[in-house]
C-alpha cells in the first residue's frame, strides 16, 4: 500500500530545485516505494522566488519564513536547502517539530553544528539523510564492493580530487558563501565534505591529518541584489573573502592507509573534476565523475605492468537498474539526487537509516575541523 507524505522545502536555489524534480522522480524510477511525496509549501525569503517554485513545480503553499514550516501538520518531511548558516537552526527546529529531515551538506558550519543537527533528529525519532550525492554513483558503489572483497588486496593509499572552477571568475559576487560567519570554511565545507564522506564510505574512519589551505582571490564585489549560484558582480564596494579556496591534507586511516585529499574552487580550466584513485597491494580502482558510469579497475597477480580496464557499470552496481536496463547507459548528477530522495524515503518508512545519515555528517565536519586546526598548528592532528 502507498502512503502520501507531505513534503516541504526550505531555499529555493539550484539546490532547492534538485531537491523538488527528485521528489517529483522517485515515483517513476522507484515504483516500489511505500511513499509517495505530495509538495506542500516551498519557503523562500527572496520575494518572488517561492511563487514561481509553486507555479512551476506545483507546491500547494507558499511561505517567506521557514518557521511557518514547522508549524504546518501538512508537512512530514523537510528538505533544507538554504545557505550553510542556517543548517544548524533550521535542521534542529524541523526535528524537535517532529518533521523527518533531508539536509544538505555541510550541516551547519562546524561539528558542533552538526552534532546539535545528528543530536535533535535522534532525539525527536525522526530521520535524517545528508546531501552527499557522489557516494550514490552506481560505479562508486561498485568501488566499494571491489575494496570490500579484497580484489585489489589491503588498501595502501588514496588520492581524492575536487577541482572547480565555479569561483575562478574574479568578477564572482562576494555572496555569503565567502564569509566565515554565513558560509563556514570554503571550499572545505563545499568540496572536501564530499571528499572526507568518499574517504570513509570507501576506506573506513580517518584517525589524523595535516593540512594547508590557501585563498587565491582574496577580494570579490559585493553583489547589489539577492543572489542563486555563482553570479558575477562588477563595480560594487569591494570586499575581502574570508575563507578558503583551496585546500590539500594528508590523511591516516584507521586501517593503516593513507590518503591525500586535495579540493579547490578556482581552478581554471576544471569543471567538476572530481574523482579518486584507491590503490591495493594486488591492484586499484579508479573514477572520474564526468565518466560517472566508468571505473577503473586493476587487479590480479602481475604487480608490475599489470594493466587497467574499464567497468562500465550496470544493473547489478548499486541502483542503476532503477534508471537504465543495460551497462553503458549514461546517468547524470540530478539521478543521484533521485537516489538519495529513495533512501530518505524508505529511512521514513522502515524507521531505518538509508544512505548517508547524520553521524556521516558529523564525522565529515570534524574532520573538516581538525583541517583548520592543523593549518591553524602547522602540524598533524587527530580527528576526535
Amino acid at each position: 500500500m502507498v502512503s502520501t507524505l507531505g513534503v516541504a522545502v526550505v531555499g529555493f536555489g539550484w539546490m532547492g530545485r534538485v531537491h523538488t524534480q527528485a521528489y517529483a522522480r522517485v515515483p517513476h524510477h522507484f515504483p516500489q516505494s511505500a511513499l509517495r511525496p505530495e509538495l506542500v509549501t516551498v519557503a523562500e525569503d527572496v520575494p518572488g522566488r517561492a511563487e514561481e517554485a509553486a507555479e512551476r513545480f506545483g507546491f500547494t503553499a507558499t511561505a517567506r519564513d521557514w518557521r511557518e514550516v514547522a508549524a504546518d501538520p501538512r508537512v512530514q518531511a523537510v528538505s533544507i536547502t538554504a545557505p550553510n548558516f542556517l543548517h544548524r537552526e533550521i535542521g534542529v527546529a524541523m526535528a524537535e517539530a517532529g518533521k523527518h529531515i533531508w539536509i544538505e551538506k555541510p550541516v551547519g558550519l562546524t561539528a558542533e553544528d552538526a552534532r546539535a543537527v545528528a543530536d535533535a533528529v535522534a532525539k525527536a525519532g525522526v530521520q535524517g539523510t545528508v546531501g552527499y550525492n557522489y557516494r550514490n554513483a552506481p560505479a562508486v558503489a561498485a568501488a566499494r564492493e571491489l575494496i570490500a572483497s579484497g580484489a585489489i588486496g589491503t588498501v595502501t593509499h588514496v588520492r581524492i580530487r575536487l577541482f572547480s572552477d565555479y569561483a575562478a571568475h574574479p568578477e564572482g559576487a562576494l555572496t555569503w558563501r565567502y564569509e566565515r560567519e554565513r558560509g563556514g570554511s570554503g571550499v572545505l565545507g563545499d568540496l572536501a565534505s564530499h571528499g572526507v564522506d568518499l574517504a570513509r564510505f570507501l576506506l573506513g574512519d580517518i584517525t589524523s591529518l595535516t593540512a594547508d589551505t590557501a585563498v587565491f582571490i582574496p577580494e570579490r564585489a559585493r553583489p547589489t541584489g539577492a543572489t542563486a549560484g555563482h553570479p558575477r558582480a562588477t563595480g560594487g564596494e569591494l570586499g575581502p573573502v574570508e575563507n578558503e579556496d583551496y585546500v590539500n591534507c594528508l590523511l591516516r586511516f584507521a586501517s593503516g592507509a593513507r590518503g591525500v585529499l586535495e579540493a579547490c574552487r578556482v581552478s581554471v580550466g576544471e569543471q567538476n573534476n572530481y574523482g579518486f584513485e584507491v590503490h591495493g597491494t594486488k591492484g586499484a580502482v579508479l573514477w572520474d565523475f564526468r565518466r560517472m558510469g566508468e571505473l577503473g579497475v586493476s587487479r590480479g597477480t602481475a604487480y608490475q605492468d599489470q594493466s587497467v580496464t574499464t567497468l562500465y557499470v550496470g544493473p547489478e552496481h548499486g541502483e542503476y537498474a532503477a534508471f537504465q536496463p543495460g551497462s553503458a547507459n549514461s546517468m547524470g548528477y540530478d539521478d543521484l539526487k533521485v537516489i538519495e530522495a529513495h533512501n530518505f524515503l524508505r529511512s521514513i518508512a522502515e524507521g531505518t537509516p538509508h544512505g548517508a545519515t547524520l553521524e556521516d555528517a558529523v564525522h565529515s565536519a570534524t574532520a573538516l575541523d581538525a583541517m583548520s586546526r592543523s593549518v591553524e598548528r602547522g602540524a598533524w592532528v587527530d580527528v576526535t
